[in-house]
C-alpha cells in the first residue's frame, strides 16, 4: 500500500519572495487554481502582513486569497519541495542552498513599491497578477504529467 501512496503523491511546489504578502500570495492562489497536479505553498524570507491589494486583484478574477496568510521559510526544509519558484531576485539571493535541479526564478517586480494613485497602484498589482499567471500556464504546460 505505501508503494501506492507515493505513486499517488501529488509534487509540490513553493513561491518564495522576500515578504510573502503579494506575489507569492498570488502564485498560491493561481496555483491552487491551475496547476492541480501539484500541492502549491508559498513562504517569505522576511514575512509581512499579506497585502490588501493582492486580495482585491486576485478577487477581481473569482480567487480569494483572503484566508491565506504570510509564512516564513525554513531553510531546513527548502530542499524537501520538487520545485520552489523564486519570484524575486532578494529570496533568490538569500536562498543559496537552493538545488538548482528543481529551483525555478521568476523575476516579477514588486507592486507594492509603485506609488501613485489607487487606480495605478491597482493597475501595477493586476499587471503583475497577470504575469504570474502567464508564467503559471506556462509552467503547467511544461511540467503537466
Amino acid at each position: 500500500m505505501k508503494e501506492l501512496d507515493t505513486l499517488n503523491k501529488k509534487k509540490t511546489i513553493l513561491f518564495l519572495c522576500t515578504g510573502n504578502s503579494c506575489r507569492s500570495q498570488i502564485a498560491e492562489g493561481l496555483g491552487k487554481k491551475y496547476l492541480t497536479n501539484f500541492q502549491i505553498y508559498s513562504a517569505g524570507t522576511i514575512p509581512e502582513k499579506i497585502n490588501s491589494n493582492a486580495i482585491k486583484v486576485m478577487d477581481e478574477i473569482g480567487i480569494d486569497i483572503s484566508n491565506q496568510y504570510s509564512k516564513k521559510i525554513d531553510n531546513d526544509k527548502l530542499n524537501q519541495y520538487d520545485f520552489v519558484i523564486t519570484l524575486c531576485g532578494d529570496a533568490k539571493d538569500k536562498c543559496p542552498i537552493l538545488n538548482t535541479s528543481k529551483h525555478i526564478h521568476w523575476s516579477i517586480p514588486d507592486p507594492a513599491k509603485i506609488s501613485g494613485n489607487k487606480k495605478q497602484i491597482l493597475d501595477a498589482f493586476s499587471t503583475v497578477r497577470d504575469s504570474i499567471l502567464n508564467h503559471v500556464k506556462l509552467f503547467n504546460k511544461q511540467f503537466k504529467e
